[in-house]
């Protein structure tokens, strides 16, 4: 009796460079999420970013498409081990969007809707680090993936690029996320392998 099925090879680790720790390499895209999809119509759809003095910003969807775009290839490590080589994504610079904002603010919250929240530094965000991706493979963002945007952060685990993004909120002192309150990992590096407190 055959246990191992034939022709099955197991997952692929070799893509030519290295993966982070404990991960393999996938070329499907998992679809992860805490809870139910939302469907933002993008007629209601908007971006907030509010300031810890409670100032805050905001652009529409019309905006948002108004304003200067980039595209990026990236890798993506999801927390659960796969890791997706050479993603294709456009969409809004972090660095665009806070060019204007006056802060002392050292943390941030992504806020999304459906209510999910993610903490990260406010520097993993600047510097050609974060984007607000409305498109992926040269198509807009399907629901599933977190459209019609979504936070992308790619050198930090996804769950960190919070889905259906509607806003950031500057803190001057850090505060636990969504996935943060149950015991994931506060900054999420895959490279040091951060997935829970402690790690």
């Amino acid at each position: 009796m055959n246990i191992i099925t034939r022709g099955f090879r197991g997952r692929r680790r070799d893509s030519g460079r290295p993966l982070p720790p404990g991960q393999y390499l996938t070329h499907d895209f998992p679809v992860l999420s805490a809870g139910p999809t939302p469907r933002i119509p993008l007629d209601a759809w908007e971006f907030t970013v509010t300031t810890e003095q409670g100032e805050r910003h905001r652009w529409s969807w019309t905006e948002l498409m108004g304003l200067a775009a980039e595209s990026i290839t990236t890798d993506i490590h999801c927390v659960t081990r796969w890791s997706k080589l050479d993603t294709d994504w456009r969409g809004v610079s972090l660095d665009t969007l806070l060019s204007n904002v006056a802060t002392e603010a050292d943390f941030a919250m992504a806020l999304s809707y459906g209510g999910y929240t993610t903490n990260l530094p406010l520097e993993d965000l600047l510097d050609g680090k974060a984007w607000i991706a409305y498109q992926y493979n040269g198509e807009d963002l399907a629901s599933e993936h977190g459209g019609p945007a979504r936070l992308l952060v790619p050198h930090l685990y996804l769950w960190k690029s919070a889905k259906w993004i509607r806003g950031i909120d500057l803190m001057l002192q850090d505060s636990p996320g969504f996935w943060e309150q149950l015991g994931y990992h506060d900054y999420g590096d895959p490279w040091r392998e951060q997935r829970y407190q402690g790690d």
